[in-house]
């Protein structure tokens, strides 16, 4: 029982981390550079793939529902953001990631960086076909694929790789004891 205790609390701090990166943002190209994706990142390797995804689910609940932890805000009127896609892609990063970083080998820098990047494809997976409808179904911009794979991800790619650094930095640097994965 204290096990879950403690899991459930260190999620929900992963809940209020990944509110606090999508803050820490600024407008590139159609969507915006945040923390958010290393916060998911984070999750995974610290939480694992159990709860690491809950963190991640729950944030993406409160921010759906209205609280306004979200990039631009919160609510249901969120579905049909361009981004929205990336924030159902970091519920699915988490839980890559998560994975990926099980076990006693599991928090090795180059472990972390190679299951970031699974997650980050993950990530893309998700969220580029969903920026993709909405752009050109909702929207109606008509777009080629080529212009939302470029203005949706191509121009992300270097910020993700320093967040992919920095995980792999941050989850070397903390003692597994502090965050034992279940």
């Amino acid at each position: 029982m204290r096990t879950n205790t403690r899991s459930m609390v260190l999620a929900a701090l992963f809940v209020a981390i990944t509110a606090i990166g999508a803050r820490l943002s600024f407008p590139l190209g159609q969507i915006s550079v945040s923390l958010q994706f290393m916060c998911s990142a984070l999750a995974g390797v610290l939480l694992g793939p159990l709860w690491g995804t809950a963190s991640q689910a729950v944030y993406l609940v409160l921010g759906l529902v209205g609280l306004p932890i979200f990039t631009l805000g919160g609510g249901p009127g969120y579905l049909l953001q361009p981004s929205m896609g990336f924030l159902f892609g970091f519920v699915l990063a988490a839980w890559v990631i998560g994975m990926l970083t099980r076990g006693p080998q599991g928090r090795k820098p180059l472990r972390v960086a190679l299951a970031c990047v699974a997650g980050a494809a993950a990530m893309y997976a998700v969220g580029v076909p969903y920026m993709y409808l909405i752009l050109n179904v909702y929207m109606e911009k008509a777009l080629p694929v080529w212009t939302v794979v470029t203005t949706g991800m191509l121009i992300y790619l270097p910020g993700d790789a320093i967040k992919v650094a920095a995980t792999a930095i941050l989850t070397a640097a903390l003692p597994a004891k502090a965050f034992p994965q279940t």
